[in-house]
């Protein structure tokens, strides 16, 4: 291990920990890593925070904290979470994915657990500042034959047990590497397990919080050959024509992504490669050159450059035309809700209360106050549904709009609208007819 060639320093004095923010000091953290540390510099993926602790103003050592394991079943029994909860509030499990001492550590024995307490006291506020949520458990690994976990063990870590021994790979996920870590887990809330295995979270956890997937898809595969053939209509914003894998296929997987409860184009990629040899031949993906059965899923940029290239007004208008073919009839409740992707553009859906499958979609570009923003275009979704008869349309207060529940009506549908302090008159209303006597809202 490289050290600085002055170590000298207060071993007594009190360590800072700061967050690397600056290109520059990214580039010289990562430089630090990918000289000193054993497992070199780490890919920067996800919500990730890069921490320098310092003593009289000198680097004394670096931690790399990223995201966490998908699943890891010492860390889970111990949770004690469920599987779909796993998968939602994973985001509030961090793990320290680089821990660099810069100086010999004959200079202070307990530099150290000396550092990584510090880094640890500091690191929820910090990342609460950098992600917008405060994270509630730690992981970590070291490998039992360089490392002995002592720092982990001085500052209350808790040893769970040893890794299968897999390591992530880009074409078959998971493959062995016979070399088993020793898992390790830290409380950063004296809550946090109760918490991350509750029924419901406190709301300052909200921003980490992911969509579960519904575990089945809601298309079958002769569904899917029938999606795939309307999107390959779509116009391909790609140039050229050596396109190994065909709008149709990578926009049909996106599809399904999104329905199993996918929402991050990482996590369509995932999905990908969770595919079966069988369905992917079902689903006319390419053979891997110079095999005879292994068939490739497309990869993140693929899929990330075909995303944003795309009109997403072609892509509407194919989608609610196979989605209108394809239903024989609205389900008894839809959700009327619209989310914005980077502040860039919006994505309006109307999907069913039971399992989020959408019914139809539509893209915005502003909540309110432009010709393309949120209310109108939600107007125009619901115009252009052939019938909403026997329906209950729900929807939250930016929709409380009277155009909008009178086209609800008209359509023969009925609707369940949130009401809030931006409609104060009515909601004034609301209250004076839920305080009578017999209304279905007393409590």
């Amino acid at each position: 291990m490289k050290t600085l060639k002055d170590p000298s320093f207060d071993s007594g004095s009190t360590p800072i920990v700061r967050v690397v923010n600056s290109p520059q000091e990214r580039a010289w953290f990562d430089s630090q890593l990918e000289e000193s540390h054993d497992l070199g510099a780490t890919r920067s993926v996800g919500d990730f925070l890069r921490q320098v602790v310092e003593i009289d103003s000198k680097p004394v050592a670096l931690l790399a904290w990223g995201p966490a394991c998908y699943a890891l079943k010492d860390r889970d029994r111990w949770i004690s979470w469920s599987a779909p909860q796993r998968i939602a509030r994973l985001k509030l499990i961090v793990q320290n994915r680089r821990f660099l001492l810069m100086v010999p550590k004959a200079t202070s024995p307990n530099l150290a657990s000396m550092a990584m307490g510090a880094a640890l006291r500091v690191l929820p506020s910090q990342w609460l500042e950098a992600f917008g949520y405060r994270p509630l458990l730690a992981e970590s690994f070291t490998d039992p034959e360089s490392h002995a976990g002592t720092s982990y063990k001085a500052t209350n870590w808790r040893e769970l047990g040893t890794t299968a021994g897999y390591s992530r790979s880009r074409i078959d996920f998971y493959v062995a590497n016979d070399r088993p870590k020793h898992l390790w887990c830290l409380e950063l809330n004296p809550k946090a397990r109760s918490l991350l295995r509750a029924r419901d979270l406190p709301q300052e956890y909200a921003r980490a919080l992911s969509s579960v997937p519904q575990g089945v898809l809601p298309i079958s595969l002769s569904q899917f050959d029938s999606l795939r053939k309307a999107f390959a209509q779509v116009p391909d914003p790609r140039g050229g024509k050596n396109k190994r894998f065909r709008i149709g296929v990578i926009l049909g997987l996106v599809a399904m992504a999104l329905m199993s409860g996918r929402r991050e184009i990482a996590e369509i990629a995932r999905f990908a490669t969770s595919l079966t040899q069988e369905q992917r031949k079902r689903l006319i993906l390419p053979l891997r050159k110079g095999t005879k059965a292994f068939r490739e899923v497309p990869g993140y940029q693929v899929f990330y450059r075909l995303l944003c290239r795309i009109d997403p007004e072609a892509l509407n208008r194919v989608l609610n035309a196979w989605l209108a073919a394809n239903a024989s009839q609205l389900p008894q409740a839809l959700a009327l809700d619209g989310k914005m992707v980077r502040d860039h553009f919006g994505i309006l859906s109307l999907a069913r209360h039971g399992n989020g499958a959408p019914e139809a979609m539509a893209v915005y570009d502003q909540k309110e106050g432009t010709a393309r923003c949120e209310q109108n275009v939600a107007a125009e979704l619901i115009g252009s549904m052939p019938s909403l008869d026997n329906k209950v349309i729900t929807a939250d207060a930016l929709h409380c709009q009277r155009r909008l529940a009178r086209d609800i009506v008209e359509k023969g549908g009925e609707y369940l609208l949130q009401i809030k302090g931006n409609q104060p008159h009515l909601e004034e209303r609301a209250k004076a007819k839920d305080a009578t006597p017999g209304t279905p809202f007393l409590p």
